[in-house]
């Protein structure tokens, strides 16, 4: 597992105040700590060194990361509010489990509101909004070339959340937020490996090309088949990745 150091990081780009650190900046050396454990935390989910129904202890993770429990106990109550792992009493967190009846589930709502959405957009949202999304959507392409997971995930859930912002509707950003959340991380080293991740990146340009010609119909195609493209892809891999 990805090592976030010890000491050397937590007093990283602190300033000190007339000799001594104050208590704000010993409170933003701990946010930063905590937020980057949660990230090593993400990289160990998607490599499969974290493992779905496994329980893990928060000093255990600690002594791999060379540092105190308490930041990595902070780390694993992000996960958990974003639904990637669950308290277990006593013993730690487990990695949540995706099942294929959640998956089919899930797949269905987001369809529900996504696909209509796009086509929304497409008829409603400049030219402009639309082109601010490129550069993201080539970062989508490039982080799948260069097998970089993570920055795939970051990349991808902003492209697709940013693209309903321009819906103006924010609880239906929230929904598909909270619905990717639990449908996230896993199976996705094993796309990476096989090829298929590039084919799923690259379907970001073909519906931002599409968006941007006004051809709506087009776009709510492209969505519909992204959307199960993806939904085979959690099938193949035996596991969920966003998409």
């Amino acid at each position: 597992m990805t090592s976030c150091g010890g000491d050397a990081e937590r007093t990283e780009g602190i300033t000190p105040s007339r000799g001594h650190l104050t208590q704000r900046d010993l409170n933003a050396s701990r946010e930063r700590l905590r937020d980057q454990v949660a990230h090593a935390l993400r990289a160990a989910l998607i490599s499969g060194e974290l493992r779905p129904g496994e329980v893990y202890s928060a000093p255990t993770l600690a002594e791999d990361f060379g540092i105190s429990a308490t930041p990595v106990r902070e780390a694993m109550l992000d996960l958990a509010r974003e639904g990637l792992v669950e308290p277990v009493r006593n013993k730690g967190f487990r990695v949540t489990e995706v099942d294929e009846h959640d998956l089919d589930q899930y797949t269905e709502i987001r369809a529900l509101i996504e696909i209509p959405t796009v086509g929304r957009v497409t008829r409603s949202a400049t030219r402009e909004e639309l082109e601010d999304l490129r550069p993201v959507a080539e970062e989508i392409v490039r982080a799948a070339r260069e097998h970089d997971l993570v920055g795939y995930l970051e990349a991808d859930r902003l492209f697709h959340l940013t693209l309903l912002g321009l819906a103006g509707n924010e609880c239906l950003v929230e929904t598909v937020g909270e619905l990717r959340k639990r449908s996230r991380l896993y199976g996705l080293t094993a796309l990476d490996e096989s090829g298929d991740l590039v084919p799923s990146a690259e379907e970001h340009r073909e519906l931002l090309d599409l968006m941007l010609a006004g051809d709506a119909e087009g776009a709510e195609a492209c969505m519909t088949r992204h959307l199960g493209h993806v939904r085979s892809l959690w099938a193949r891999s035996g596991g969920p990745v966003e998409g």
